[in-house]
């Protein structure tokens, strides 16, 4: 058992890392020297197996508001001490045809929006917002943080059945049952909705400096919402922080990201 519970101390004193973007310390077991490789062979086996949208004016916006999205986000860097911090990225912005309204980016860079997404966006400040926000999560080291807790949860597994060895096969199966039901929504559950509410921030921010205006993050958070059907989930047990939730943080949020714009000469009416 000691074993086990040095093996974690020692994997959080030492695989640390301090994000730009947030600010915070944040797990780091996996490089992302070896974890960008990955992304980018799944991102071509997605492509070769979906349907990707090219020539059509929808496949442009996705395009350029990324790549101003990504410009915002060099800039912020630049600007703040860490020029070099995306050499590693290979960015791409691709548009899939699929009625999901989703989008997302892989670490490293690699984006996909769905195209059925596109109507709840309408404006290229609503792609803006979801480009932000999805761009954000791979700014903000989300997925590799997400894979070291992934980790972290499995040692800590580990460490219980050993601990756990000399009971019997009841006990040991209540033991796990606890450990797993506790260490989502204490721990994966409340993890995720961070990412969530870093994301919009960061993305709120990128926006703002690529030249939209975060008001319209709001205006898209509200027609996703009255889009949704409500299921009755509370935040406690959601990946993902409410819609209300989000669209109040968004809105005490826009004055700071517009603060951090105008440093970069952009301003809004």
């Amino acid at each position: 058992m000691k074993k086990y519970v040095s093996l974690l101390v020692v994997a959080l004193l030492v695989s640390c890392a301090t994000n730009p973007f947030t600010g915070s310390k944040t797990m780091a077991l996996v490089s992302d020297s070896s974890l960008f490789p990955t992304s980018f062979q799944q991102y071509d086996s997605f492509l070769k197996e979906h349907k990707v949208i090219t020539g059509t004016k929808d496949a442009q916006r996705v395009e350029n508001v990324g790549g101003k999205i990504r410009m915002a986000a060099e800039k912020w860097l630049n600007a703040n001490g860490y020029k070099g911090y995306l050499d590693g990225y290979r960015w791409e912005y691709h548009l899939i045809d699929s009625k999901e309204p989703n989008a997302w980016c892989m670490p490293g860079g690699k984006i996909v929006f769905y195209t059925g997404i596109l109507p709840i966006c309408q404006t290229d400040a609503g792609i803006a917002t979801v480009m932000g926000h999805e761009v954000a999560h791979a700014l903000a080291n989300h997925g590799q943080q997400r894979m070291s807790a992934g980790m972290l949860q499995e040692l800590g597994a580990e460490a219980l059945n050993v601990a756990t060895s000399s009971k019997s096969q009841q006990t040991q199966q209540l033991f796990q049952m606890a450990y797993g039901g506790g260490s989502q929504v204490l721990g994966m559950l409340p993890f995720s909705r961070s990412h969530e509410s870093e994301a919009d921030k960061i993305g709120l921010t990128l926006m703002a400096i690529a030249g939209y205006d975060p008001n319209e993050a709001v205006s898209f958070w509200s027609r996703m919402a009255s889009g949704s059907e409500a299921n009755g989930q509370s935040d406690f047990l959601s990946t993902h922080p409410s819609n209300q939730t989000r669209i109040s943080e968004l809105k005490r949020l826009i004055p700071e990201a517009r603060a951090e714009a105008l440093k970069f000469g952009v301003t809004f009416k």
